[in-house]
């Protein structure tokens, strides 16, 4: 039984369909129509990439992806609802009812939160489980075809006005992104500083999702109902890692987007029956695979690199503090001390020793002696040594004079902050003690410039050089 189209959604047909060729060149829509399929589906794939990108960007700052999956899935009933009121799968219907679909589903996310206790997951939870069970549903009973192409994706039947309305929607997306750019990256960030510039913290929410709605509805027939949320938050996730300013994000997520969908529409189309929606998402996530492990800055392979590094010089720092105590108690008659000492004091072999020694030597902060015997701090390992002990002890002093910590219980909080303290931090230490001269065992705290003067004057000192 056909079902006849209601009038609230059958009169803008017309006027938009004018309203969009009437914005296009002459023989726009000839050209689009005379695209191959291949073309077509290209083309497609970089609208969506550019959109999604965008977008996707602020989604993942504001952690709202669940927000895109719950629209993807709530707009699935409009597109049934399109496909039974249209008689020829007219684009603008199917666009319409899924518009009203999404604006509905983020209306009733919104009338939970504030009606309810529940938290905005769980609210976004109910609504997408809800709109897109009553989707499968309708659609089992109507048995409407041609909804599976949106549903897992489908670029080879990219007609060219559904290119038209991509191109016309990600247009509206660049356009309102650059106008809105101030606003939406403090919208993200910080809400509440957001309404204390005098921002219209609603209006721009609306503006914000209505955009999103947009988007996730002309994604569709790209990547389906079920992974269009993918192109919204895979790509600019993998652009998180690898920027840490918004614009920059953007030009990545817009990158990564579009490379995503046409890698992914390309090996779809030399596979019959392979639906473009999985692969593209396949191609984004390997996309975040590689960019999660190699990263310079946030991947995995980077933290542990630095994670390696630093325990190196943790342990370079503990040893040449170690140096420093044993030439102190000895009222530093000499720069240096054996090897055998070294490993008394450190509590390790000779071979370890030696290990801990070439750590030095490596990092030119010491040199052996010529037999290699014993090992001697050069100004720079002098220096380290001298800033080392001064951040333990005045750390010490601070938790006992400002913060009230008993003497005996100071030691292991200095053993790890001194190692982290920076030269500000130390500044001004100092002078919230007034530049002492003893920590609270009576140790005197070193002052770096005159340790290092020390060892600059012996320049005869055996092992220098070496």
């Amino acid at each position: 039984m056909e079902v006849s189209l209601p009038y609230f959604l059958r009169w803008p047909r017309r006027p938009l369909k004018l309203l969009l060729q009437s914005m296009m060149p002459d023989g726009f829509p000839y050209y689009l129509a005379s695209l191959s399929v291949m073309q077509s589906a290209m083309l497609a794939a970089l609208l969506v990439g550019v959109s999604c990108g965008l977008l996707g960007s602020y989604v993942v700052v504001r952690r709202v992806a669940l927000v895109g999956d719950a629209l993807s899935h709530a707009v699935f009933p409009g597109v049934v609802a399109g496909f039974m009121w249209s008689e020829e799968r007219n684009i603008f219907v199917i666009f319409g009812c899924a518009m009203v679909a999404g604006l509905l589903g983020v209306v009733f996310v919104r009338a939970l939160e504030k009606s309810t206790r529940l938290k905005s997951d769980a609210a976004l939870g109910i609504v997408l489980a809800s709109f897109f069970g009553i989707g499968i549903l309708w659609n089992s009973t109507q048995q409407q075809s041609g909804v599976k192409d949106f549903l897992f994706g489908d670029l080879a039947v990219i007609s060219g006005l559904d290119l038209a309305l991509m191109g016309g929607v990600t247009g509206l997306v660049v356009v309102a992104v650059i106008a809105l750019v101030r606003p939406f990256q403090v919208l993200s960030f910080d809400e509440g500083f957001a309404v204390g510039l005098g921002y219209p913290v609603k209006v721009l929410n609306f503006v914000f999702f209505g955009l999103l709605t947009f988007t996730v509805v002309v994604a569709l027939q790209a990547v389906g109902v079920v992974l269009v949320s993918a192109m919204l938050i895979t790509p600019a996730a993998t652009a998180y890692l690898l920027s840490d300013r918004m614009h920059r994000m953007m030009l990545y997520a817009v990158g990564f987007g579009c490379f995503a969908c046409l890698v992914g529409g390309y090996i779809s189309s030399k596979v019959n029956g392979m639906p473009p929606g999985p692969v593209i998402a396949l191609v984004g996530a390997g996309m975040f695979a590689v960019t999660y492990f190699l990263a310079p800055k946030h991947g995995v392979l980077a933290k542990l690199l630095r994670h390696l590094q630093q325990r190196k010089r943790v342990e370079r720092e503990n040893i040449l503090k170690a140096i420093y105590r044993v030439l102190e108690a000895n009222d530093f008659v000499d720069s240096g001390i054996s090897v055998e000492r070294l490993a008394e004091v450190r509590r390790a072999t000779l071979d370890e020793a030696q290990r801990q020694g070439k750590l030095l030597v490596d990092a030119e902060e010491a040199t052996w002696e010529e037999d290699r015997s014993a090992i001697y701090l050069t100004p720079s390992g002098w220096r380290r040594a001298a800033e080392i002990v001064r951040n333990h002890r005045l750390w010490e002093l601070y938790l006992t004079d400002l913060a009230n910590y008993e003497a005996d219980h100071v030691h292991d909080d200095a053993e790890k902050i001194e190692h982290i303290l920076g030269a500000e931090a130390v500044r001004k230490l100092e002078r919230d003690l007034d530049f002492p001269e003893f920590d609270p065992h009576g140790k005197p705290i070193p002052s770096v410039i005159r340790s290092a003067d020390s060892v600059v004057g012996k320049s005869e000192e055996t092992g220098y050089g070496i």
